[in-house]
């Protein structure tokens, strides 16, 4: 049997690839491959992810254009100056640019009063970034103020949330459980159900 490192005057590359069977199930298979055949595997398997990744994000940026426009519809005091169709989906990347590097800076720095709030402050942080958001893009999108920033992140929350359940992307899942009640017993000792306080 010939081996491909001999023809290669010996180099050779050790490379172990994963496949994602499922989320669950993971398999890992050892391969030993020559030099000049692995980089065009490795560029397979980064195409993949790319586009993996690519996908996902323009999955994420939809469903944020989507929450940004109902958000202008129903909260009066957050509308877009010029009608064009380019503008929500400037305004929910700009969002999203601004969750990604300024939003871990302010929980950093809130987080004595995230703690004492229990995660409530999250809701003034998501209200100032949509302020700013209306600070950077003065002449496309406007925020009157506080008030309605603070609904208007209520309602992008609200509405991203719903859609990341329906679409099954992002982190959010809802599981409906229902389980059956033991029978109940059929001697009438007296002893009665316990309630610990």
């Amino acid at each position: 049997m010939h081996d491909p490192c001999e023809s290669f005057a010996g180099e050779c590359l050790q490379l172990e690839f994963t496949y994602h069977a499922s989320r669950i199930t993971h398999y890992a298979l050892r391969f030993t491959f020559p030099l000049v055949i692995a980089p065009k595997l490795f560029h397979l398997s980064f195409v993949s992810e790319k586009s993996s990744r690519l996908k996902k994000f323009i999955q994420s940026w939809l469903i944020n254009t989507l929450a940004v426009l109902v958000a202008v519809f129903v909260v009066p005091g957050i509308h877009f100056k010029d009608h064009s169709l380019i503008t929500p989906f400037v305004v929910s990347l700009v969002l999203g640019i601004l969750n990604a590097f300024i939003r871990p800076i302010l929980v950093l720095v809130a987080l004595p009063l995230l703690i004492l709030t229990l995660g409530l402050f999250m809701l003034v942080i998501n209200a100032l970034l949509l302020y700013l958001v209306g600070i950077v893009l003065q002449s496309h999108f406007q925020v009157d103020g506080f008030g309605p920033a603070f609904l208007g992140a209520l309602v992008i929350s609200i509405v991203s949330l719903c859609l990341n359940v329906l679409t099954g992307s992002g982190n959010a899942r809802v599981e409906f459980r229902r389980h059956n009640r033991p029978p109940p017993k059929s001697d009438d000792s007296g002893d009665g159900p316990v309630i610990d306080v």
